[in-house]
């Protein structure tokens, strides 16, 4: 039985519909680097497939081939009755700013940025939280005192991951050294595998022996550059630990699948405004499985937990990038 209803490319960049399909069906929009890209796309993918699987029910999905397609994307599903639509990533919010308002019937989701509207909801997460335990669990798995990070495209979302990794790297290990690289500052550096390995043999070469990856489908060549040089690495978004099984020290997951599973299963009645996931409501948090129980060792985890414990109450407040673009334990 197929659970999705795809929305499909043409040749001249324009989009056609799936014929026959029902109103006020969900619609997911994919970013760039598509569905499978092993992270953050593949999150929110997840978390379709287990509304469909949960519910029988079907829905619309596009993958996207460039950024001229966002808005076009937006408005063929609005004017085919998709209901709620949710699109993954930040740089969705011009072309819903400028769509939402036309179609005040429609709801829609946004993961990764705000924007307003009456008929939106906003999901951002807490990374840096994410980020500051992964970071921990790096500075205490180190054993040349370097550590690295990996991202895609630099955007202060990005150096959130970044500042916060680093952050928690330098509360396990205040001696430890953190080498940061962006992959690029165009939307190309969420897909270019090769030059995450580049980068990575780049901070193998200047000491790193654990490197984060907050890269989308980038990362998959950092984690498989780190396995193949015989370093470990940190995965993201989704749970990567499998991989590269002892090889993958953990993974910083972000429950974008829950934020994309919760607007489905909210339909047309979906609460619009402003949502937070962190670590208070199980938003982020690190991965453990059988393919990294070796690599973690009982006080590496309790030290972790403790903190994870610590963030959430409040007791310890890990700096937010976003905030005032500054970050006080790494220099970008």
């Amino acid at each position: 039985m197929t659970l999705m209803k795809p929305l499909l490319l043409g040749a001249a960049a324009t989009l056609a519909l799936t014929a026959g399909a029902a109103l006020a069906e969900p619609a997911l929009i994919f970013d760039l680097g598509g569905k499978f890209d092993k992270s953050f796309n593949e999150a929110a993918h997840s978390g379709a497939q287990r509304w469909a699987e949960e519910t029988g029910e079907s829905y619309r999905e596009i993958e996207l081939q460039s950024e001229a397609q966002r808005e076009q994307a937006l408005r063929r599903f609005a004017e085919a009755g998709a209901n709620p639509i949710v699109m993954v990533g930040f740089a969705f919010a011009d072309a819903l700013g400028q769509v939402a308002a036309d179609y005040p019937e429609t709801k829609f989701t946004i993961i990764d940025m705000v924007v307003e509207g009456d008929n939106v909801r906003s999901v951002v997460f807490n990374e840096h939280e994410g980020s500051y335990l992964v970071g921990m669990m790096a500075a205490m798995a180190s054993k040349s005192n370097t550590v690295g990070f990996i991202g895609g495209m630099d955007i202060p979302l990005i150096r959130k991951f970044a500042c916060g990794y680093a952050e928690g790297v330098k509360a396990a290990n205040p001696d430890a050294a953190v080498i940061a690289n962006m992959t690029g500052t165009t939307p190309a550096a969420w897909n270019d595998p090769v030059k995450g390995s580049e980068l990575t043999k780049a901070q193998i070469s200047q000491g790193a022996d654990v490197v984060y990856a907050a890269a989308g489908g980038t990362g998959v060549g950092v984690l498989q550059t780190a396995a193949d040089e015989g370093i470990l690495s940190i995965g993201v978004d989704s749970n990567q630990n499998h991989l590269h099984p002892g090889k993958v020290l953990t993974s910083m997951t972000k429950k974008v699948g829950n934020a994309v599973f919760e607007a489905f299963t909210d339909g047309v009645d979906m609460e619009t405004g402003f949502s937070v996931m962190g670590l208070a409501n199980g938003g982020v948090g690190y991965a453990m499985d059988e393919h990294n129980a070796p690599l973690v060792s009982a006080e590496m985890q309790a030290a972790v937990d403790d903190a994870a414990a610590k963030i959430a109450s409040g007791e310890i407040k890990v700096h937010d990038y976003m905030s005032d673009d500054s970050c006080p334990a790494l220099s970008f």
